[in-house]
């Protein structure tokens, strides 16, 4: 079960990584059907992306965007 968690982590990370290059993310009630259709919870993306729940409701909700990671750190 974890390689299969660390295989659609990976998989969001490429697509937060091509949408960040083409500036063109899901948009928020999107970001939220993907996450469940995954059957992952906001608090374990939360911890696989290193940020509170309360910032991937605010990215579901439309209230922040995500940012690309800063350089040279790792989740």
């Amino acid at each position: 079960m974890r390689n299969e968690q660390d295989e659609l982590f990976a998989s969001v990370d490429a697509l937060l990584e091509q949408a960040a290059a083409q500036n063109d993310l899901p948009d928020p009630a999107e970001r939220k059907r993907l996450r469940e259709a995954g059957g992952l919870s906001q608090d374990q993306v939360a911890r696989a992306l290193s940020v509170r729940r309360e910032t991937i409701t605010g990215w579901e909700s439309g209230r922040t965007e995500p940012r690309p990671p800063k350089p040279g750190t790792r989740r």
